[in-house]
């Protein structure tokens, strides 16, 4: 394969690491006001995302919960040795979710949940000091999940259902800082498709040993993203026999979104409800990413990625029949390893911490609000997988500070 050409799988490559690196756990306003615990907690049809087994406790007959967050989040670059510094300036986020189940009998419950795990936008500055790696990502996804729950026996319960994503990418970034066509501007690459799928399963089990502990364990399976209708656009590339022509040529690529397993602890006494989760991401299961192009050529670029795990606190208090209040906290791993640190995945391990309430203004009726506020360790790291020679310095490096602040607000309805 062409040298340059590399630069257009390298930037489907970085819609994957986004995916990983950016994930903000906002599917519920209530399990995120709690440190987004949930496996061992039933509040409300949210349950269906942490642990489908769930639904079958739930005590209405039909439940609907619905809700969407703002993720304001901002990164600074800054190399030392070159002076170079550069901020992120990037629209605001808006994940949101929508659950509903339906008790069918006292030991059965069917339920439906659309989310949305992934999906932000990332804006650089244009012809910043590592445009050659990033100028702007934009990724989002919608996740689809039918969930069936049933009571087996009197102290446990199961739940399983299936997961339907679908996505979109939009990436751009020059080829090179050195690279220019006859006008002098840079040479670029975009990479868009949409309408991509993926599918998966997930299933949770449910124990509650007596009245006050409630114990929770949720699996959800590797999913993979085949991109088969996507288009790479070079532009601005100057007429070489060494450079790729200007224009659009198809490619195929399968992204993996990695399976989880989450176990989870509830302990409830009187007016106060504490939760613990455990959350471990197979980020292993990312290797490398195989790209194949319409004229035949591939290539297949590693990213090494790590399990990854997060640890999550939450309490919540019923300061009276109307009014519900928590907070929380969660220690976040990143799946990045050292030497492949890539400006659209601009994060490091992360501490959050979150609060939030809901208020029921009638017997059927409440209204749910969270904010979250995470903190991304501040790291310095360089970026060694690709080195431009246009690039200063190369491989890229610098240090990098992150933070999001995330409020949330959302609706539940009981029947």
């Amino acid at each position: 394969m062409n040298k340059l050409k590399v630069f257009a799988v390298l930037c489907l490559m970085s819609a994957a690491a986004y995916a990983g690196g950016y994930r903000v756990s906002t599917q519920s306003n209530k399990q995120l006001a709690m440190g987004h615990t949930g496996v061992a907690v039933v509040n409300s049809a949210d349950v269906l995302f942490f642990n489908p087994a769930g639904l079958v406790h739930l005590e209405s007959k039909l439940n609907v919960s619905a809700g969407g967050f703002g993720v304001f989040s901002d990164v600074k670059y800054q190399n030392e040795s070159t002076g170079a510094f550069a901020e992120t300036d990037s629209p605001v986020g808006t994940p949101f979710y929508v659950y509903a189940s339906y008790a069918v009998s006292d030991s059965f419950a069917v339920g439906l949940g659309v989310y949305t795990p992934y999906g932000s936008t990332v804006t650089w500055p244009t012809d910043w000091e590592g445009s050659h790696l990033v100028n702007e990502i934009e990724l989002q996804a919608i996740f689809i999940q039918p969930t069936i729950s049933y009571q087996i026996f009197e102290n446990v319960s199961l739940g399983v259902g299936a997961t339907i994503a679908i996505g979109s990418v939009d990436f751009n970034r020059n080829a090179s800082r050195s690279l220019t066509d006859e006008q002098g501007d840079r040479a670029n690459v975009a990479i868009s498709d949409s309408g991509v799928t993926g599918y998966g399963w997930n299933a949770g089990i449910m124990f509650t040993p007596n009245e006050n502990l409630t114990i929770g364990f949720n699996y959800r399976s590797l999913i993979d993203i085949e991109s088969t209708e996507g288009e790479a656009t070079f532009s601005n590339f100057p007429n070489s026999p060494l450079a790729p022509s200007n224009g659009v040529q198809g490619f195929e690529a399968t992204l993996p979104l990695p399976a989880e397993a989450t176990l989870g602890v509830g302990y409830e006494t009187g007016k106060w409800l504490f939760a613990f989760d455990y959350n471990r991401a197979f980020w292993s299961e990312y290797e490398d990413l195989d790209i194949i192009f319409e004229n035949g050529t591939e290539s297949i670029n590693p990213r090494e990625y790590k399990d990854a795990s997060s640890y999550r606190l939450g309490v919540q208090y019923t300061a009276t029949d109307a009014l519900t209040l928590r907070a929380g906290y969660y220690f976040d791993e990143s799946p990045v390893k050292s030497g492949l640190f890539a400006p659209e995945t601009p994060r490091n391990d992360s501490n959050a911490y979150t609060f939030g309430l809901s208020y029921a203004f009638s017997p059927r009726w409440a209204i749910d609000a969270s904010f979250l506020y995470v903190r991304f360790k501040q790291v310095t790291e360089s970026y060694n997988a690709y080195a431009d020679p246009g690039a200063s310095p190369s491989p890229f490096s610098g240090t990098y500070k992150s933070r999001a602040l995330v409020p949330g607000i959302g609706i539940t309805y009981t029947m």
